[in-house]
């Protein structure tokens, strides 16, 4: 619509001049220009049909299909709801007639704007652009108000689009033999979810996830074994600079509207926030890889003798390649090349080749869907769809909630202690801070995804008294500076947390880290999600309203969080920050703990027992 603005707005100023020069022979071909601008917006009609809707499928986000693409078969499981075009609801002005129609209307606005003086125009377009960008992404279309000034986590974060579906083979083939064989039978949050048809299909998907995550909780490593490295060698592979250091330096041209480079210096934790202190970052979300990188080549366990090692880890920055094309126009082979020569490279080494990737251990920064492209969609890549990629491990800040060698692990936070004493005087502090807010909520709205439950808890948000409910609109920049959103969450009693782009959110983890309890609205946020990171009794941590009472407006989220007693809060905070917090951060590179597990060496631990139990099984 933009270059259909600018087009005529050429051709309109073009013709003024034409005229008031008394000379027509040398003007433009108004005919040819305007057929070709009336197909332009015939073109845009026609894809504007076709957009995607967005569906939920129970309390799953699943991507629709296009409105042309056939309706799938009902042995399809599960089968998706009936996408209905608004053709079919009301009637519509033929496409050429509404393209005469929009054309008319663009053909008034560049007949106004031609009359500007075009040095003024120009500045008025700089100052546009300089506070707003317009990314394009498939069939994604966002507008990042002050995104190029600002860290604007809601425009990045906006860059996914998860493929949120069952795997039909897994509901089909599924048996209790799951994770080193060692299942029993939890008390699961589905136990009461019965049905035929669809309905059973869902409850047997959870019931699946269910036990495969408690599976993985009941085999953690129990206490801080990360001392023990007695014949548990970890290799660190020396991998081609392509596939880490090299994706590392081209931070400058990955995201479109800022450099990414500062949210990438200090090995991840990008450039320090001196107002939050000691140990602050502005940290990106898909900082994962490099920050876990330099805490392995640092760890106890490491050794540099692939015969020693009994884990294997490949500091592949999968994440980073995806980012660096998701807002170039490019093809699936260039996104997917450099995933496919990682897995060539290491099938030419020994160590896979004993046990086929068994031991091996990736970690990457982006959710699991991205890396688990479909063949009708240009979204992401199809690294973890490999054949070779079924047996190693993946972390993930968001699984895969039916592969159990997807592991999720928090994401990373701002805060990055040092030592035991930048933990405890973080605890102390937000145990003082005033909660002045009883709930907020830091996000935006998602006016392309009816379904989501954004609008109706900002709307119950700002309806509300304002020591009730305070909210920090992400859509207006207001989410760029990291300390907006700490001193908002160490000022709440609760945070809500709803389903964004995928149902994760790193806002989970930055309240925990605030001593803000969170408000959760689908189980696959955090419940399914961080087996050795939270525990099995969410209640102790957080409050979950079904997102279909929320949808279906038969409760108001303030009002419930009214009626949670003052000692309920306190009892959930106490356990919180001085239970959880520790374990879901991850400290700088030198950082040394002795009271103290962060996510890394919880991570590490649990890994390093899991591999124990894969060789004990081998040698038996």
């Amino acid at each position: 619509m933009i270059s259909q603005i600018f087009g005529s707005y050429i051709m309109q100023c073009t013709q003024v001049r034409a005229n008031k020069l008394g000379d027509t022979n040398d003007s433009l071909d108004l005919h040819s220009f305007s057929k070709m601008q009336a197909n332009s917006v015939s073109n845009d009609s026609r894809r504007a049909s076709m957009s995607k809707q967005q569906i939920f499928l129970e309390n799953m986000q699943t991507p629709p299909p296009e409105e042309n693409q056939e309706e799938s078969s009902e042995e399809t499981l599960p089968p998706p709801e009936m996408a209905i075009s608004m053709s079919k609801k009301r009637s519509r002005l033929p496409k050429k007639a509404e393209a005469e129609e929009i054309g008319s209307f663009i053909s008034v606005i560049s007949r106004l704007l031609c009359r500007i003086p075009a040095v003024l125009l120009v500045l008025v377009i700089v100052f546009l652009w300089s506070s707003s960008t317009t990314v394009i992404s498939g069939n994604i279309f966002h507008l990042c108000v002050s995104s190029r000034k600002l860290n604007n986590l809601y425009c990045l974060s906006a860059g996914t689009q998860p493929n949120f579906e069952i795997p039909v083979s897994i509901v089909h083939n599924y048996s209790n033999s799951i994770v080193d064989g060692f299942v029993e039978n939890p008390v699961r949050i589905s136990d009461n979810i019965t049905g035929n048809g669809r309905d059973g299909v869902v409850a047997n998907a959870v019931k699946i996830v269910e036990e495969q995550v408690w599976a993985l909780r009941s085999r953690a490593a129990k206490g801080n074994s990360g001392g023990d490295c007695n014949g548990r060698g970890l290799f660190v592979y020396d991998l081609p600079p392509k596939f880490n250091k090299e994706l590392l330096a081209q931070c400058y041209d990955m995201v479109p509207w800022m450099n990414f480079c500062k949210y990438l210096s200090n090995e991840g934790l990008g450039q320090p926030i001196m107002k939050l202190g000691k140990g602050w970052h502005q940290t990106h979300q898909y900082s994962l890889e490099p920050i876990f990188h330099s805490r392995v080549l640092k760890h106890p366990c490491r050794v540099y003798d692939q015969n020693e090692a009994k884990l294997f880890y490949v500091p592949f920055y999968g994440g980073l390649d995806i980012l660096r094309w998701h807002f170039k126009n490019v093809s699936s082979d260039v996104k997917d090349g450099l995933g496919l020569e990682l897995v060539q490279w290491l099938q030419s080494q020994p160590p896979w080749m004993k046990n086929s990737g068994k031991d091996h251990v990736f970690v990457l920064g982006k959710i699991s869907w991205d890396f688990r492209r479909k063949n009708n969609t240009s979204w992401g890549t199809r690294f973890l769809e490999l054949d070779q990629m079924q047996n190693p491990v993946k972390l993930l800040i968001e699984r895969q909630p039916w592969h159990s060698n997807d592991i999720g692990i928090p994401h990373p936070t701002h805060f990055h202690p040092h030592s035991d004493e930048d933990i405890v005087k973080w605890q102390l502090k937000i145990m003082k801070s005033k909660r002045t807010n009883l709930v907020s909520f830091a996000g935006a709205a998602r006016p392309g995804a009816p379904e989501n439950i954004r609008s109706v808890l900002i709307k119950d948000c700002v309806s509300a008294d304002t020591w009730k409910c305070r909210f920090l609109d992400c859509d207006s920049g207001a989410c760029g500076q990291p300390e907006s959103i700490i001193e908002l969450f160490m000022e709440s009693e609760f945070c809500l947390q709803p389903p964004g782009d995928s149902p994760t959110r790193k806002s989970v983890f930055d309240s925990l880290v605030s001593g803000c309890i969170p408000v959760l609205f689908d189980p696959f946020t955090a419940y399914y999600q961080y087996p050795w990171h939270l525990p099995e009794d969410h209640t102790r941590y957080s409050v979950f309203i079904d997102q279909e009472e929320v949808r279906s407006m038969k409760v108001n989220v303030v009002e419930k969080l009214m009626k949670v007693s003052v000692r309920e809060r306190e009892d959930m905070r106490t356990y919180i920050v001085y239970e959880l917090l520790p374990g879901l951060l991850y400290g700088d590179s030198t950082s040394l703990f002795d009271k103290f597990q962060d996510a890394f060496s919880i991570t590490m631990n649990n890994l390093l027992e899991r591999i124990s139990r894969l060789d004990s099984t081998t040698v038996n």
